[in-house]
């Protein structure tokens, strides 16, 4: 199936600040109607990657195209682009309809063409009927409508969301995740969101852009983000991760036999690896299983342990276990475990020091060679499922 042309495309774009390479050269592409994230802690360059598309930086190298058009020298008003910001900025002497049109009215829009696309914009973010109410007496939530409304007014062809939910309360946050999503497929636009929190790239996204001290390490969907991480990075940064080291002995078909604390482990690996590699077996917590000593034992490899504690979280409960590792060593690793607490089946108690077993189904584990995890630029394939999948 053909991809539409993207509606914003970076060819070899860097930047750097004072001579210090903050983006290293990347190539992206955003397909129109979709809402992408740039996710990555503080300083990975993913607001600098914003800025560039919003023209309030200029690239050091590289050419920016929106709709097929070279933007990279154009100033950002010249551009099909809006952004809301972290912080509202809202005008406080300003009723909410004349902050929203105001942008209209410096562009000398017509008054009925201004009632009209005002009052649409605030139906859309449901605030139709506070046009006449002070910022002052709205709440954080209502503020940040008010926000996203201003920018949808000039009817954009990309909407840019730099962190907007992030001084919201978490009840809130969660709220316009949701209503963010639905407005988005309601408009169709393209929504690019930055943001450091992967639970909100992953319910909102179509694919997630992940990024590291200015480079990308991994596009996909939210599911090949966390089901399949390409790097290290990727698979500590999203989500809570095992990483068990092993090293290869034989390798047959997709199956790695392999030597891991002194045992003998069959994983799975979609990669190739030769014997006498070292690699690691990462796996999230959900996918290990725990096993008593007095229960019959898996045909799976068990690394043998005891519980070092137990955290309840309502619907879960977190079993970390400290697996010790064979002679000559004198050292011990932590593995957790996830569990799902069901209050009407038996409860499943775990006391610190009770000797258990870890196991999980095979397949399930992701391999990645052992080597430098240092940033580098994203070589892997783009997720070039998306738009086949339910992606939510």
């Amino acid at each position: 199936m053909n991809q539409p042309a993207p509606v914003i495309e970076f060819e070899g774009v860097s930047k750097r600040y004072d001579g210090d390479l903050v983006l290293h050269p990347l190539d992206l592409s955003i397909r129109p109607g979709e809402f992408i994230t740039f996710l990555g802690p503080s300083g990975c360059g993913k607001t600098t990657l914003l800025r560039l598309i919003a023209g309030f930086e200029a690239p050091t190298s590289g050419e920016i195209y929106l709709n097929g058009r070279n933007v990279t020298d154009l100033p950002p008003n010249k551009r099909e682009v809006n952004t809301v910001f972290q912080s509202y900025a809202l005008f406080p002497h300003m009723n909410v309809y004349d902050n929203v049109a105001f942008g209209l009215r410096r562009q000398k829009t017509a008054k009925d063409e201004i009632d009209r696309r005002v009052n649409t914009a605030l139906d859309l973010v449901q605030l139709g009927r506070l046009g006449k109410r002070m910022p002052d007496r709205l709440s954080g939530g209502q503020q940040q409508r008010v926000a996203l409304a201003r920018a949808l007014v000039n009817e954009p062809s990309v909407l840019l969301l730099d962190e907007p939910l992030s001084a919201l309360d978490f009840k809130l946050r969660k709220q316009m995740q949701s209503d963010l999503k639905h407005l988005q497929r309601q408009l169709g636009i393209t929504f690019v969101f930055v943001t450091h929190d992967q639970e909100e790239a992953f319910s909102m996204s179509d694919r997630v852009v992940v990024l590291d001290e200015g480079a990308i390490r991994q596009i996909g969907t939210p599911e090949r983000i966390y089901e399949e991480p390409e790097n290290l990075f990727v698979a500590s940064f999203v989500g809570d991760i095992n990483i068990l080291e092993a090293t290869v002995v034989s390798v047959e078909e997709d199956d790695l036999h392999t030597e891991m604390y002194g045992k003998p482990c069959v994983v799975g690996s979609k990669r190739t690896f030769d014997p006498g590699e070292k690699v690691n077996v990462l796996l999230r917590p959900e996918d290990i299983r725990l096993y008593r000593p007095d229960e019959p034992e898996s045909e799976e490899c068990i690394l043998w342990g005891t519980v070092y504690e137990c955290v309840y979280k309502g619907a879960t409960v977190d079993i970390t276990v400290d697996i010790v590792l064979p002679e000559p060593s004198n050292e011990s690793i932590h593995v957790m475990a996830t569990e799902f607490f069901d209050e009407d089946a038996e409860k499943i108690v775990y006391t610190p020091g009770e000797p258990v077993g870890i196991t999980w189904v095979h397949d399930w584990e992701v391999v990645l060679p052992d080597e430098d995890h240092a940033p580098s630029e994203y070589t892997g394939e783009d997720d070039d499922d998306y738009g086949d999948e339910d992606d939510g």
